[in-house]
C-alpha cells in the first residue's frame, strides 16, 4: 500500500470521526448494553484486553447469541459478522472467505481457546467441524492477519472457539432438535464444582442428519471436556479435552439442467466421495499472576488426528483414496510484563510443535450407471507413502508504549522455523509414470528423494490506537503475514516433478478502523483495509514440462461495517455489510495445454458484496423472543479468465425462543423462508463454458427443546 493510498485511508476516517464526534458530544452511554469498546477480546493477547486497546478489526459471538441462532453449521452463526462469509457444501462441510476469496487454501487459522486445531502445513478447509461451536462459549473473529503471536496461515483471519468454563454450581442442560430431513441433534452439557479448588465441565453433541441432497448422510459425535482449578490464589491451570468422530458421505456438485430442475440429485451413491475424521486435541494451560504486572504462561497440548478421503476433485482423472495422520506435542510460552513508571507492556514468548506424519494414497477404479458415481474397488497400487515430521519454532515479541493519555503505539515481531523430515516409504523401482491396470489411462505420481525442508519467516507487525473521544476510537496497523506450503504441496507431486523448492506465500496488509457509539442506542465498528499477497503457489507449463512454483501476486481491498441498533429495550437491529475488490496483479497457472495469464483480472469467487441484517423483538416478560435476518452474498466470477459470473443471492431466515418455563424453551428456526433456489459455491474450468453448482438448502424447517437444570 503506497503512502498515498495510506493518507487517503486516514483521510477518510479522520472525516468520519468528525462526523460522528458532531452527532455524539451530548449523549452519555448507554446503561442497557455493553459499549462496543468496552467488548473484552481474548484473542489478540491470549488474555482479556478490551476491544478500544486493539490495533485490529474483531467480531465476537458470545454465548447469549450462539444459543439465539442454534446453529447446525458455522455459516449460520460466523455469516452474522461483517466481512466474513462461511459456505455450506454439505454436513458442516465448508469454504471459508475472509478478505479472501471462498477458497480451500490455507490462508485462515483455525483455533480453539488460542490454540491452532491443526499444525503448520496441514490446513483442511473444512477444519471448523473439528470444533464444535454450537456449545462455544464465545467466538471470536480477527479479520485480516493476526498478530505477532499467531504464525502461519493467518493472512485472511483468525477464527478462535473458546471453550466454556465450568460454573460454581451445578448445571445440567440438554437439547434436541430434529428437521424436516430427517436431521437430528442431541447436545449435552454439564458442569460444577468438585470442592473448592476444582470445577468441571463436559459438553457432548451427536449429530445424525439426512442432507436434503440425495444419500448425503452426515453424522458426528464429539465430546469436550474442561477442568479448571484454582492452586493458589496465584496460580491456576485450564486442561481441555476435545474429540471428535465424523462420518461425511460424498456430495457432487450439479450441472446446469440438474441445479435448476432436479437439486436433490447427487451423483454419488455408497461410499463414493466419502470423508472420515477422528480428531483428538489435549491441552493444559498454567497461569501464574503473582501481581498485576507480570503473568507467566505455558500451555502444553498434543494433537490426533486421522482423515480417510476420496478427493472428489480427482475422480474424472486420478481416482484415489487417500490417508494423513499426523500426532503433535507442543508447548506455548508467554511472559507479559508491565512497566509502570514507562507505560510500557512487553509481551514475549515461544511456541515449539514437533508433529510426526504420515501419508498414504491408493489408486482406485470406479464403477458408473450412467453419470452416477456406483462403487469403487481398490486396483492394488500405491500412488505415494510418505512420512513428514515437521519441527516448528517460533519466538515472538510485542510492545505496547502509552506516550499519551489516549494513544496506544504497537510493535510486534515473530519468527517462524520449520524443519520438515520428508522419507519417502515406497520401494526405489516403483513406478512413477504408466499404465497401470485395470485403468486404461496412464497416471504420473512423482515422488522427491528423500530430504529434509526447511522455511524461515520473519513476520513483523505495526499498530496504533488513538481514542478520538471517550465514545469513539481509531486504530491503523501494518501487519506481515505468511502461510507455508502444506506438506501436500511439497511431497504429493502429482504430475509435476518436484515440488520442493517452493517458499512461503507472504502476504503485506495495511488497515485503519473508526468504532464506538454514535448514539447512546447505536454502536458502530468500520474498517478499511488494503492488502497484497504474493508469492502464490501456482503451476505452470514451461517447455512442456510442468511446474509448480512460486509466483502469483493478488491485490485484496475492501470496507467492512457493522452497526448494532439497541432501538429499546425490546427491539434490536443490526448490520453486517462489507465491500471488496480482489484482483490478480501478476498470476499466470496452467490453461489446458499451456500457461495463460490473469493480471488484471478480478479473482474468482470473490463476491464483490457480502451482508447480514437482523430485527429482533424480545418480549416485555422476556418469555419469547423472535427474530427475522436477511443475507446477502454478491455477485462473483466463477473462473479467472472472469468469462461467467455468478449472480449472487438474497436469503432469509426466522428464529424465534418461546421459555415455558425458567427450566425449559422451546426454539424454532426456518432456514431460506422464502425458498429460493440458490448456490452455495460456483465453478468452472477456464476455457470450458460448462457451470458447476453446489445447491444451497432449501426452505427447512428445525424444532428444538433446551431444558436447564
Amino acid at each position: 500500500m503506497s503512502i498515498r493510498h495510506t493518507c487517503r485511508y486516514f483521510a477518510y476516517a479522520t472525516a468520519v470521526a468528525t462526523s460522528a464526534l458532531a452527532v455524539a458530544e451530548p449523549l452519555q452511554v448507554a446503561h442497557f448494553h455493553t459499549p462496543r469498546l468496552e467488548e473484552i477480546i481474548v484473542t489478540s493477547t491470549r488474555e482479556a484486553r478490551a476491544r478500544q486497546e486493539l490495533p485490529e478489526s474483531v467480531g465476537v459471538l458470545d454465548r447469549t447469541a450462539i444459543e439465539q441462532v442454534a446453529p447446525s453449521h458455522p455459516s449460520e452463526l460466523l455469516n452474522r459478522l461483517a466481512g466474513v462469509h462461511v459456505n455450506h457444501v454439505g454436513g458442516e462441510g465448508h469454504m471459508t472467505a475472509i478478505r479472501q476469496p471462498l477458497t480451500t487454501g490455507g490462508v485462515y487459522l483455525f483455533l480453539e481457546d488460542g490454540i491452532p486445531t491443526r499444525p503448520t502445513g496441514f490446513f483442511n478447509h473444512n477444519g471448523l467441524y473439528e470444533i464444535d461451536m454450537s456449545q462455544a462459549a464465545r467466538v471470536e473473529v480477527t479479520r485480516g492477519p493476526g498478530s505477532a503471536l499467531y504464525g502461519s496461515d493467518a493472512i485472511g483471519g483468525l477464527i478462535n472457539s473458546l471453550t466454556r468454563e465450568p460454573g460454581d454450581s451445578r448445571e445440567l442442560e440438554a437439547t434436541l432438535e430434529a428437521n424436516e430431513h430427517e436431521g437430528y441433534r442431541a447436545l449435552l452439557a454439564a458442569s460444577g464444582p468438585l470442592g473448592e479448588a476444582d470445577r468441571i465441565g463436559v459438553q457432548v453433541n451427536f449429530t445424525d442428519q439426512s442432507d436434503f441432497r440425495d444419500h448425503g448422510d452426515y453424522r458426528r459425535l464429539s465430546v469436550t471436556a474442561r477442568w479448571d482449578r484454582d492452586w493458589t490464589s496465584t496460580l491456576s491451570s485450564q486442561t481441555v479435552l476435545a474429540w471428535s468422530d465424523i462420518d461425511q458421505s460424498g456430495i457432487s456438485t450439479l450441472d446446469e439442467e440438474d441445479y435448476r430442475r432436479r437439486p436433490r440429485t447427487n451423483y454419488y451413491r455408497g461410499d463414493v466421495g466419502f470423508r472420515e475424521v477422528q480428531a483428538l486435541r489435549l491441552s493444559s494451560a498454567w497461569v501464574w499472576e503473582p501481581d498485576d504486572r507480570v503473568q507467566w504462561s505455558i500451555t502444553a497440548f498434543y494433537r490426533d488426528n486421522r482423515m480417510d478421503l476420496m478427493p472428489f476433485w480427482m475422480l474424472s482423472y486420478d481416482p484415489n483414496v487417500y490417508t494423513t495422520e499426523f500426532q503433535t506435542i507442543g508447548l506455548m510460552f508467554k511472559q507479559r510484563r508491565v512497566f509502570d513508571g514507562l507505560n510500557v507492556e512487553w509481551i514475549a514468548g515461544m511456541d515449539v510443535d514437533y508433529t510426526p506424519s504420515s501419508y498414504r494414497e491408493h489408486r482406485i477404479q470406479l464403477y458408473q450407471e450412467g453419470n452416477l458415481y456406483v462403487d469403487y474397488a481398490r486396483t492394488g497400487r500405491t500412488n505415494y507413502y510418505f512420512d513428514a515430521d515437521q519441527l516448528a519454532l517460533s519466538p515472538y515479541t510485542q510492545l505496547e508504549w502509552q506516550p499519551l493519555p489516549g494513544l496506544r503505539l504497537t510493535a510486534g515481531l515473530r519468527y517462524d522455523s520449520f524443519e520438515v523430515d520428508y522419507q519417502d516409504r515406497l520401494a526405489a523401482d516403483s513406478a512413477e509414470v504408466g499404465v497401470f491396470a485395470p485403468l486404461p489411462f496412464p497416471s504420473r505420481h512423482f515422488r522427491p528423494d528423500s530430504q529434509t525442508v526447511r522455511f524461515d519467516q520473519w513476520s513483523p507487525k505495526l499498530g496504533l490506537v488513538y481514542d478520538l473521544h471517550p465514545h469513539h476510537n481509531l486504530y491503523a496497523s501494518r501487519r506481515h503475514a505468511f502461510r507455508a506450503p502444506t506438506a501436500g504441496q511439497l511431497f504429493r507431486g502429482g504430475a509435476v516433478a518436484d515440488t520442493t523448492n517452493l517458499e512461503p506465500v507472504t502476504a503485506v496488509s495495511h488497515e485503519v478502523g473508526l468504532r464506538g457509539q454514535l448514539t447512546k442506542r447505536l454502536d458502530y465498528d468500520l474498517a478499511l483495509y488494503h492488502m497484497v499477497v504474493e508469492d502464490d503457489i501456482v503451476s505452470l507449463i514451461s517447455d512442456g514440462t510442468r511446474m509448480t512454483v512460486n509466483s502469483g501476486e493478488s491485490r485484496h481491498k475492501g470496507v467492512e461495517l457493522t452497526l448494532e441498533a439497541h432501538l429499546s429495550e425490546h427491539w434490536h437491529a443490526s448490520l453486517a455489510w462489507s465491500h471488496s475488490r480482489q484482483d490478480y496483479r501478476d498470476f499466470s497457472t496452467v490453461c489446458g495445454s499451456a500457461t495463460c495469464r490473469f493480471d488484471g483480472n478480478a479473482i474468482p469467487r470473490a463476491p464483490r458484496d457480502m451482508g447480514n441484517a437482523s430485527l429482533a423483538y424480545q418480549a416485555p416478560d422476556e418469555r419469547w423472543r423472535v427474530e427475522l435476518e436477511w443475507s446477502h452474498l454478491g455477485r462473483y466470477y466463477t473462473d479467472e479468465a472472469n468469462s461467467q459470473r455468478y449472480g449472487g443471492h438474497n436469503l432469509v431466515a426466522l428464529r424465534g425462543q418461546y421459555r415455558l418455563n425458567k427450566n425449559c424453551e422451546l426454539y424454532g428456526r426456518i432456514h431460506n423462508l422464502t425458498d429460493r433456489r440458490h448456490a452455495t459455491y460456483v465453478s468452472n474450468q477456464v476455457g470450458a463454458t460448462a457451470l458447476d453448482y453446489r445447491p444451497g438448502q432449501p426452505r427447512t424447517a428445525t424444532v428444538g427443546v433446551r431444558v436447564r437444570l
